[in-house]
């Protein structure tokens, strides 16, 4: 297992699991507790979702808050253009965004700690992502920003992409100021910073 900090949010990790290639395919272990520890990601998790997309459908950025949600992105089929957002309130990098393009075939993950928004744009006709959890969904916490606010300037790869009602008619994070999570630099100091 590797892991990378994001050099613009070191709270973003990139992890590289070990994938084992024979004549029959490729096994990998999609989560194993003591080893993701030992990269720096101590959370448990309990909920695991999975989304199906065609190409073009970009879903994001989503949050909750209060009862944040950090979530693990695999992709098991596909691609995706996955990116985090810092919404967190008075963060040195509040607004900006990191994005990784994750691959059934390269078998990257990005952790995206509570405090961020998640979106993803499928690449592929059909792109599986599964995701683990920190927090069970609540609908009453939901909050979305809009995909293409000028204030993020998430450069998405492609254009139009393929949205729901909800996705296009959100609001942009300086409309959302009031109801965003605060930055907590004693816990930001602890993050999820892997070995070396």
């Amino acid at each position: 297992m590797k892991a990378t900090a994001d050099g613009l949010m070191p709270e973003v990790l990139l992890l590289e699991p070990r994938v084992f290639h024979d004549a029959r395919g490729s096994f990998q272990e999609l989560y194993h507790a003591e080893r993701y520890a030992d990269v720096g990601l101590r959370t448990p998790f309990v909920q695991d979702n999975v989304s199906r997309s065609a190409r073009g459908v970009l879903r994001g950025l989503h949050l909750q808050h209060p009862r944040s949600q950090g979530k693990l992105v695999t992709v098991l089929e596909g691609a995706v253009f996955d990116v985090a957002v810092d919404v967190r309130r008075g963060s040195p990098t509040f607004g900006r965004w990191t994005g990784y393009t994750l691959t059934a075939g390269n078998a990257h993950q990005l952790w995206i700690p509570p405090g961020f928004a998640h979106g993803f744009l499928a690449l592929e006709a059909r792109s599986l992502v599964w995701y683990k959890c920190t927090a069970v969904y609540s609908a009453a916490d939901e909050l979305t920003v809009r995909w293409d606010d000028p204030d993020v300037g998430v450069r998405w790869p492609g254009s139009a992409p393929i949205l729901s009602e909800k996705d296009a008619a959100a609001p942009g994070l300086a409309e959302l100021a009031d109801r965003l999570p605060a930055y907590d630099d004693a816990a930001a100091a602890t993050a999820h910073v892997p070995r070396a």
